[in-house]
């Protein structure tokens, strides 16, 4: 489990294709200590590493994976949003993040102001009624307030510290966001079906 709060950024060293696979390989922030089988969230997507050197990590994405997220579009020397798992003594500054990787969202609209900068998203229909204005979103692995929903559009504001800690100041116009809709939304739209 995440909380949305992201720690690190770190480039993409080497991206592999093998049976079906994709093993991405990772810049390792430098004071961070990491182990094979360590779970983290990278774009917002729980990826248990498989190795582990002094200068880099390498997780593999199945095809499940690659189907939901935006993992397919990575390219060497791109930007990632890093996060390791909470432990029980840390505190939930976000909110609940699974790193389940709901679909993707493309971003239609970037608006900047004098110390504003908002972002809308459009996503699949069929997810856009976990979406509630002042509920919470996930993109990209970083946890945020939604604004405003519309249809299948919904936008979000991003302070200057979000935008210099994590990659969502590089994203521009027509970019694949991963979008994370708020787990509590996804239950109680099951239970409700029954």
């Amino acid at each position: 489990m995440f909380t949305g709060i992201i720690q690190k950024i770190s480039t993409v060293k080497k991206i592999e294709r093998f049976a079906g696979n994709v093993i991405v390989t990772i810049v390792k922030p430098k004071a961070w200590r990491l182990h094979s089988g360590e779970s983290i969230a990278i774009d917002g997507i729980c990826s248990t590493l498989q190795r582990v050197w002094a200068g880099s990590f390498s997780v593999s994405y199945m095809p499940e994976t690659l189907k939901r997220a935006s993992v397919s579009l990575w390219q060497r020397g791109d930007t990632l949003n890093l996060e390791k798992s909470l432990r029980l003594q840390d505190g939930l500054d976000g909110h609940i993040v699974a790193g389940h990787i709901d679909t993707t969202g493309r971003l239609v609209k970037v608006q900047t102001a004098k110390n504003s900068y908002r972002m809308s998203v459009t996503v699949p229909k069929r997810f856009a009624r976990f979406i509630a204005p002042k509920g919470s979103i996930t993109l990209d692995g970083v946890s945020l307030t939604v604004v405003d929903v519309t249809k299948n559009q919904f936008s979000v504001a991003l302070i200057p510290y979000t935008l210099q800690h994590t990659n969502l100041g590089l994203k521009k116009r027509e970019d694949i966001l991963n979008v994370e809709v708020d787990i509590i939304a996804k239950y109680v739209d099951r239970l409700l079906k029954k």
